[in-house]
């Protein structure tokens, strides 16, 4: 399951590392964001090992879309969830485009010099 979502970084976690049961070692790192909805939600993401390099030169206020995964497990009879981000791209800042030019007195016309030939 890919899903996207688009809002803005609040915050960068610390790098967290350990070693596996089978012995490999392992990277995490968090982020997290909110949304742009009607209603704003904060969304926690997790980026492992080779995948914490999508971070880099993002900071904390940037507009991002956010694709990624969700996967569930299960523990001593406990679910777990995570979500996981596997592409983060930055957004350009949005440009107000529906708002009209700006009025000057030049844009006025001229009043017609006859006003005498209405029809009534």
């Amino acid at each position: 399951m890919s899903l996207e979502i688009k809002g803005r970084i609040n915050q960068i976690l610390e790098v967290t590392s350990g070693v596996s049961k089978a012995g490999k070692e392992w990277k995490k790192q968090e982020f997290v964001m909110e949304t742009d909805d009607q209603f704003p939600r904060q969304v926690c993401f997790t980026l492992f090992n080779d995948k914490i390099s999508l971070l880099e030169g993002l900071n904390s206020g940037e507009d991002v879309n956010v694709s990624f995964s969700v996967e569930s497990r299960e523990f001593n009879g406990r679910w777990y969830h995570n979500i996981n981000a596997w592409r983060i791209d930055r957004l350009a800042p949005e440009t107000p485009q529906d708002l009209p030019p700006e009025f000057t007195p030049d844009d006025i016309p001229p009043a017609p010099a006859d006003q005498d030939d209405l029809p009534f």
